[in-house]
């Protein structure tokens, strides 16, 4: 997944191409789904910075094998980002979870 099909599955889903981070939270990495968006007026990044991260972000998710988990997990939640409240995709890393929690 590249960062353009990222941005693409977010609108597709959403209807906005929403900020992404990752998350380490109870031994665990969580792709988070954040409630701020590229169409705000408030958006601290430019259109190149946004497209810049999300490039960032698949090519991490495509290193840490959970491209696929990400995809279907966006496909079938009911869940929202909104004000205060993002949407946490966890990451299950398998034997190589060890690899990125420090």
């Amino acid at each position: 997944m590249t960062g353009q099909e990222l941005r693409q599955m977010l609108i597709d889903k959403w209807g906005y191409s929403y900020d992404v981070q990752f998350r380490r939270a109870q031994g665990k990495i969580f792709l988070q789904v954040m409630w701020k968006y590229l169409e705000q007026a408030s958006f601290p990044l430019s259109e190149a910075q946004y497209q810049e991260h999300l490039d960032s972000i698949a090519n991490y998710l495509h290193a840490l094998g959970g491209t696929t988990q990400v995809q279907k997990f966006i496909s079938q939640t009911r869940d929202r980002p909104r004000l205060g409240k993002a949407v946490s995709i966890p990451l299950d890393l398998g034997d190589r979870a060890s690899e990125w929690i420090l």
